[in-house]
């Protein structure tokens, strides 16, 4: 395979920088995605049975417990929602938000889906291990935005009924 060879302060280097530019541009990238296409879970956002509406992330992780001591980035970019408190406690409002949680967890996806460019200038163990930190920073986020979107949809079809 084609590996690239750096001195290992230049590796380094490189490596924090490209984890950096990968969130800043997954980021940016779900920031920029037509609002008409987070309206609806996809494949990859949709519920899964053994998350139970939410109730797994709840009852296993205890995210409704650390959830709010987290790092947000939503209102990073211009024109961006700051997942830290909800727009409107209508349904518009509601389903706005759920539309948020959808772009903040492709995001994560995406940043994560990154990491196996470092095998590409990493030997073996520090490539997985960047691998594993990649999963390890993103999957918590992850979980926060399923948590809070099952919850929502929940809320929004009592709404509506």
């Amino acid at each position: 395979m084609l590996r690239l060879y750096m001195p290992q302060a230049v590796t380094i280097a490189v490596d924090v920088v490209a984890w950096g530019a990968f969130h800043s541009v997954t980021g940016y990238a779900a920031h920029r995605l037509d609002p008409s296409r987070l309206e609806r879970d996809g494949w990859l956002l949709r519920p899964r049975r053994f998350e139970a509406g939410g109730g797994w992330y709840r009852r296993w992780l205890r995210v409704h417990r650390w959830k709010d001591k987290v790092p947000e980035a939503g209102g990073l970019f211009r024109g961006g929602i700051s997942k830290r408190h909800l727009p409107g406690r209508d349904v518009e409002g509601l389903q706005l938000f759920a539309r948020e949680t959808r772009r903040a967890e492709l995001a994560h996806w995406w940043a994560m889906g990154c990491g196996p460019v470092f095998v590409l200038w990493n030997p073996p163990l520090p490539a997985g291990l960047l691998i594993g930190y990649g999963v390890l920073i993103n999957l918590p986020f992850i979980a926060i935005q399923r948590y809070n979107r099952f919850r929502l949809l929940a809320l929004i079809e009592r709404l509506s009924s």
